[in-house]
């Protein structure tokens, strides 16, 4: 599994499901120890975009979806492809307690939502 560097009070909302960061975000691509780290910069805006008929079960607040989003956005705003992105949301959601079948919801969703 991949390493986030530590981060406290990293995100202020920006208005309904969108947040943005307040310090930069570091996770470590591939492996723990693979030393290839992606950044998504202080200031970036994203969102946690789940539709309404699952926000009974996934909550766009949920400090544990939290970090996932912004990565995901960060790496399709920086050109990484839809799959590269969608499993490494799915690895970061997994280092930050989200268990197995609510990845793969999650992971099914962002790696075919507005699929060309």
């Amino acid at each position: 599994m991949s390493l986030y560097t530590a981060n406290v009070q990293w995100f202020e909302p920006a208005g309904g499901i969108k947040f943005r960061t307040t310090l930069p975000i570091q996770w470590e691509r591939g492996e723990k120890g693979s030393g290839w780290w992606f950044t998504v910069p202080a200031g970036f805006e994203f969102d946690v975009s789940i539709p309404w008929a699952l926000r009974w079960a996934f909550r766009p607040t949920d400090p544990r979806f939290l970090k996932a989003a912004a990565l995901h956005d960060a790496m399709l705003a920086a050109g990484i492809d839809r799959l590269r992105a969608a499993a490494e949301f799915s690895f970061a959601l997994k280092a930050d307690g989200v268990g197995a079948a609510e990845r793969l919801v999650m992971f099914t969703a962002v790696a075919v939502w507005r699929w060309s």
